[in-house]
């Protein structure tokens, strides 16, 4: 086939044509979805930080709304991770690039579980939503060649852990892939089943937009919105920033007696 295009690729309507080949392979609306996933997630944890410092009355054990919540939040992170994927594969991203990215939110992930360590000892994070993403990034790469069977797969990961639930899945060294039968001891907790199948539709949809109506995806997005763009360009950093900023600033408060 000697250089040529692949057929998938030339299948690709004219507008993701040219932004691959001008190699911006970012969608300001994808961009601007996973910033609202940001902002939930800080908002959310607002919250959190309020109960965890007595600053405001805790909700009810196992509180639905706040459960919901959180799922939601992990589920529209990872359906973005997953349309990125399907972005970043039409754009022809190397495996050293990938490498380069993915060693970015591993080593985030390091510095998570270290944090966590050091303010929850007893329930330190060991493989939280980033943990979690790292793993679940590779695994959609290598499935992305799937493509249609990317749904019944995800469908099969996300179903698996509620009909699959062994003892020996339990231990600390093995929890991460999702077969536990008790949620282990820790303040966040994103394994890699059935999170999975969320990233893995994302990944689908992603390749399902791209080729069939990618004016969702690359159709600019108002002038209003366009903070909301670059804020989710800067996922990674709002993440790892938010939790000290919020708690410095509960203790600062407490340390100067405001409340």
């Amino acid at each position: 086939m000697g250089g040529g295009e692949s057929p998938a690729r030339v299948g690709l309507p004219h507008r993701v044509q040219a932004i691959v080949a001008t190699g911006n392979a970012r969608f300001d609306r994808l961009d601007a979805v996973r910033a609202v996933a940001i902002v939930w997630m800080v908002v959310f944890h607002i919250g959190f930080d309020l109960h965890h410092f007595d600053l405001l009355e805790p909700g009810p054990t196992g509180d639905p709304l706040r459960r919901m919540q959180r799922v939601c939040i992990v589920s529209l992170f990872l359906l973005c991770a997953g349309i990125g994927q399907a972005v970043a594969l039409e754009h022809r991203q190397s495996w050293s690039r990938f490498w380069h990215r993915w060693a970015q939110i591993a080593g985030c992930a390091l510095l998570v579980s270290a944090g966590s360590a050091w303010m929850f000892p007893r329930s330190w994070i060991h493989f939280g939503v980033l943990h979690g993403i790292a793993v679940m990034l590779v695994a959609s790469r290598l499935a992305a060649p799937l493509r249609a069977w990317l749904w019944p797969l995800g469908a099969v990961t996300i179903l698996l852990p509620r009909v699959v639930q062994l003892p020996f899945f339990d231990h600390a060294a093995l929890d991460w892939i999702g077969l536990v039968t008790h949620k282990p001891r820790t303040q966040d907790y994103v394994p890699v089943l059935p999170w999975l199948g969320i990233m893995l539709w994302g990944l689908a949809s992603g390749q399902w937009l791209l080729q069939h109506r990618p004016a969702l995806l690359t159709a600019p997005l108002p002038e209003a919105l366009r903070l909301l763009a670059a804020l989710g360009r800067r996922s990674l950093s709002v993440y790892m920033l938010h939790q000290p900023l919020l708690i410095g600033a509960i203790m600062g408060g407490r340390a100067l007696q405001w409340w």
